[in-house]
């Protein structure tokens, strides 16, 4: 039942699997539009001297959803950077402990980022809010922003039970 397709990535039922790789493939999906997009407001400002209204509106909000569409996988796969300068002075249970501690810190900070982004969501949908230029609507992105940090708070909960059912290991992967 768990899936795990690298060594990286900590075993979690099939269906959240999917759905994170899922994600992460809308990441990508979203930095290919932004990068065409990008190509093609230089092509028409320079070649054309006809400017695309909105440019920076379209890659701003593709930015936004690139990362917080791509940061559930990133988690999942431990692919964030990583110092580990004092793993070899602190020994398996400091390793240990810092591993949860960073991952609790972590959460605590996102819970904070979730609650202001649920309200900004609200506040969103009750205003109208939207872009300057295109008008596009902005509660969609807010909703990125609960998703993708949503899913993160979870998959740190998720490591966090697993870290502690492994107990201090001798070597840090």
């Amino acid at each position: 039942m768990p899936a795990t397709d690298t060594k990286k990535e900590i075993a979690r039922p099939s269906h959240i699997g999917r759905a994170i790789r899922g994600l992460g493939a809308l990441s990508a999906a979203a930095l290919v539009v932004m990068m065409g997009v990008t190509f093609a407001g230089v092509v028409m400002r320079y070649a054309f001297n006809a400017p695309i209204l909105g440019v920076n509106e379209i890659v701003q909000l593709m930015s936004l959803s690139m990362v917080m569409l791509g940061l559930p996988y990133a988690t999942q796969t431990e692919a964030h950077v990583r110092i580990d300068i004092l793993d070899n002075r602190i020994g398996k249970y400091g390793r240990f402990l810092g591993d949860i501690l960073a991952r609790l810190i972590g959460g605590y900070v996102l819970c904070v980022l979730e609650m202001r982004a649920w309200r900004r969501f609200a506040d969103a949908i009750e205003y109208g809010d939207s872009t300057n230029m295109l008008r596009l609507p902005l509660w969609p992105f807010y909703g990125l922003i609960l998703l993708g940090v949503g899913l993160v708070i979870f998959i740190l909960v998720l490591q966090i039970v697993d870290i502690v059912r492994r107990g201090p290991a001798d070597s840090h992967d």
